[in-house]
């Protein structure tokens, strides 16, 4: 039950942050600062492995075996912990949307350390994030007083969550069984699919996780309730699925499109299983709730961004998607791009041209070339 202080405060539509709202803020950012840069070390590692076995993306576990991979991981770890104890002061409609900070250190990193080119408009959607978090972040809810585990045990088996979850579940096992085998190589969504619907009850089992440590260790134990293990037993199921199929889709696709795809999928699905077991919109006026989601939007927006303009390169006159349009068209070439696929080098895109049929030229045959994106002018 809220507590009375925690509604008032909602409902005021103002007044400082909670203490507790602050230090789940201080925690979130600190644990995008280190998934960020995970997802970088993560990549760099992945690919070393690939060199010399089977890659991730085809079912290797050759990246068990590069440090590389292990620092990123620890990094990772950090970051979560981190996320870890920010659900514990903070509501997860404040705490989740704060990724979008990792999304722009990866994109940064991505930049300056694997040469994946970020566009003028990426830097843009990285503007629209921090925006959109700075709206969300002033108009969040309080954090509901809970004295015990068992409450949350009790919000967590309301039949609407109940539903929720059922649903999640038999949609994660749909992907994985039947549509990953075909799919999970050409589509990004079905990867990233699978992280972020189990990755929502990931979420509401470390809040739960994070209540029960907060409550132990200021003098009320929770560690004897079997809710607690249960809800532990949650978290250690789908975290270890999540891990595998995030993998598989930073192997297989682009670092700076995995993480705003992930990013915009984990977050709305995680608001919505936070609104549905710990209603944080209940002691919230509408003027609130339609502020949040709009900054969530602006966030969605800055996002989407970074995705379309991943594959787009600044020049001084008409873009590099420009030229290679004009190029084609006055001489004939059919270009094919593929732009989500991870390459060997990104700075060395691979286009397939086929040259066409000239009676008085000197071309007389169909041939393939690779060309760099520095040789289309």
């Amino acid at each position: 039950m809220a507590a009375p202080a925690s509604a008032a405060t909602a409902g005021s539509g103002g007044g400082a942050m909670s203490s507790d709202n602050a230090k789940g803020l201080i925690l979130a950012v600190s644990s995008s600062a280190f998934i960020g840069a995970s997802f970088i070390v993560k990549k760099m590692g992945l690919r070393r492995a690939a060199d010399s076995g089977v890659r991730a993306g085809y079912g290797g576990f050759s990246y068990l075996m590069e440090p590389l991979w292990w620092i990123g991981m620890i990094s990772m770890i950090v970051g979560e912990i981190a996320n870890f104890a920010a659900y514990a002061f903070a509501p997860a409609i404040l705490v989740t949307p704060l990724g979008a900070l990792s999304i722009i250190i990866s994109a940064a990193l991505a930049h300056v350390i694997l040469q994946e080119k970020l566009h003028t408009f990426g830097i843009l959607g990285c503007v629209l994030c921090v925006v959109g978090s700075i709206t969300i972040v002033l108009h969040a809810p309080q954090e509901r007083d809970i004295d015990s585990v068992k409450e949350v045990w009790d919000l967590a088996t309301e039949p609407a969550f109940l539903c929720y979850a059922a649903i999640v579940v038999a949609a994660a096992l749909v992907l994985i069984y039947f549509v990953v085998p075909h799919h999970g190589q050409t589509n990004i969504m079905v990867y990233i699919g699978v992280c972020s619907l189990l990755g929502s009850l990931t979420v509401m089992s470390v809040r739960a996780l994070g209540i029960a440590l907060k409550l132990t260790f200021s003098g009320t134990n929770q560690l004897f309730y079997p809710q607690t293990w249960a809800f532990a037993l949650i978290v250690a199921t789908c975290v270890s699925t999540q891990i595998n199929y995030l993998n598989k889709a930073l192997d297989t696709f682009n670092t700076a499109v995995v993480s705003p795809i992930y990013y915009v999928m984990f977050t709305s699905l995680t608001i919505v299983a936070s609104v549905i077991m710990f209603k944080d919109w209940d002691h919230q006026n509408p003027t609130q709730i339609v502020t949040e989601m709009c900054g969530f939007m602006t966030i969605l927006s800055g996002t989407f961004l970074l995705h379309k303009t991943k594959d787009m390169a600044d020049s001084p006159g008409q873009s590099l998607s420009t030229r290679r349009q004009k190029y084609a068209s006055q001489n004939g070439f059919a270009i094919e791009v593929m732009p989500l696929k991870c390459q060997d080098s990104v700075d060395d895109e691979t286009l397939m041209m086929t040259f066409p049929k000239v009676d008085s030229g000197y071309l007389k045959e169909e041939h393939t070339h690779r060309y760099m994106d520095s040789s289309i002018v």
